[in-house]
């Protein structure tokens, strides 16, 4: 009776975390919607493939060597062991045992990882759209996907060091957005601005063309995120853990609402107008920010943590552009400057500060640096930027040799301002 009983908590945590896995996949099609709704329409095309092939190289690099980097069978808490493929203590046939009560199979959890570490990648895809060649951006996901992330994810979530100090990241605000983040702000500083992105000391509208699209992109990332939160609780055979991820869900769920209404209602404070771009960034912002701890928050600090983020994503957007650091979709701020406040916010829960700064600083410094490196390597051997004709024209013809919206593209060059003045 106790062996059935064991095997029907496999079956039911096993099912629940594939299907939150699936959950998070489906994440790969907000992003594509929301960048390629946030960006001009003759770009829009190269958004959609980068999307699609970002996620394959994801899947495909983190079984041939990403998983086993993050979840080695051994390493010294800084450099993990490196294993090729799926095999040893992750195989297929292996069922993960955690305190004698959690069962789920190692394979499920290599599909739980995998997709995490594409949605890493999604972030990167808009914050240099508009201007990036798609092969050279494809040539990074394939260290991004198989050495960056998986090395500093080992770092706490494999193990290692951060993991020793007391650094706490539950779902991800630093190991998967932050590290998206650093990794975008890097090849954003070694691309530069789109032509035309400021002029005489000033920000110019490059609207997107479809906003439409870029809504619905963020109602299903907002839906995804109850798999990237409610699924890191990793079961939920029993009632405890059952109820935890009722909780998770709330939060989650809240800390959202709250990022819309803060950006909304700050949007209009400061720019007169109610701009649905910052909305947007600030129901993303406040998923990132409730990530790293969903369970402890009550719902109603939930709600406040997501508030603070869609503030932060407002004045974050702001200040970028400010600092020439052209991202066409708000992504660095959303990701990035949210995933920090995210990690600093578990301290309000009883997490120590201390690691918290240390664990953050780690992860950027890491990702941000190694990342440099290799955008600036790509450029030295391949180049990384359209031509000026090729990004005037629109980098769909260029790069993919089909546009979008064939019929409309002539007239469909613009989208929502920016910062509109009272």
């Amino acid at each position: 009776m106790e062996t059935q009983v064991i095997e029907l908590a496999y079956a039911l945590d096993t099912f629940y975390f594939l299907v939150m896995g699936a959950f998070v996949m489906w994440m790969a099609a907000g992003f594509t919607m929301l960048e390629s709704g946030l960006v001009r329409a003759k770009n829009t095309a190269e958004i959609l493939t980068k999307n699609i092939a970002l996620y394959s190289i994801a899947c495909i690099m983190y079984m041939v060597v990403g998983y086993n980097l993050m979840y080695p069978a051994g390493g010294s808490g800084i450099i993990p062991d490196l294993a090729f493929f799926l095999g040893g203590d992750n195989s297929a046939e292996d069922v993960i045992a955690s305190g004698g009560d959690i069962y789920y199979s190692g394979i499920s959890d290599h599909f739980f990882q995998v997709v995490f570490v594409a949605t890493a990648c999604s972030i990167i895809s808009g914050a240099v759209a508009e201007r990036m060649k798609l092969w050279p951006f494809l040539l990074f996901c394939v260290f991004m996907t198989s050495i960056i992330y998986p090395v500093q994810g080992y770092w706490k979530w494999g193990g290692g060091f951060l993991d020793a100090a007391g650094f706490s990241d539950f779902a991800g605000s630093g190991v998967v957005h932050l590290c998206g983040a650093a990794a975008a702000l890097a090849g954003v500083m070694v691309l530069g601005s789109r032509k035309g992105k400021y002029k005489d000391g000033k920000v110019q509208a490059m609207p997107g063309a479809n906003l439409p699209l870029a809504t619905l992109g963020t109602f299903i990332l907002w839906l995804g995120w109850f798999g990237f939160n409610g699924g890191s609780e990793l079961i939920i055979s029993n009632v405890a853990e059952a109820n935890a991820v009722s909780l998770i869900f709330v939060n989650t769920n809240l800390s959202a609402a709250g990022g819309v209404m803060g950006a909304l209602i700050l949007s209009k404070l400061m720019f007169g107008k109610s701009d649905l771009t910052m909305a947007l960034n600030g129901a993303i912002g406040g998923l990132v920010s409730i990530t790293a701890e969903p369970l402890a928050p009550t719902p109603g600090l939930a709600l406040i943590i997501g508030v603070i983020g869609g503030l932060i994503v407002v004045f974050s957007i702001v200040t970028l552009d400010k600092m020439r650091i052209d991202d066409p979709v708000g992504a660095i701020s959303a990701h990035g400057t949210c995933g920090i406040w995210g990690l600093l916010a578990v301290s309000l829960t009883g997490g120590s500060l201390g690691a918290q700064i240390y664990g953050t600083i780690v992860i950027f410094l890491w990702t941000f640096i190694v990342s440099l490196i290799i955008w600036n390597i790509i450029k030295m051997l391949f180049g990384i930027r359209v031509t000026a004709e090729e990004e005037e024209d629109g980098i769909d013809i260029s790069e993919c040799g089909i546009e979008a919206y064939p019929e409309f593209s002539k007239s469909m060059d613009g989208g929502p301002s920016v910062y509109p003045k009272k």
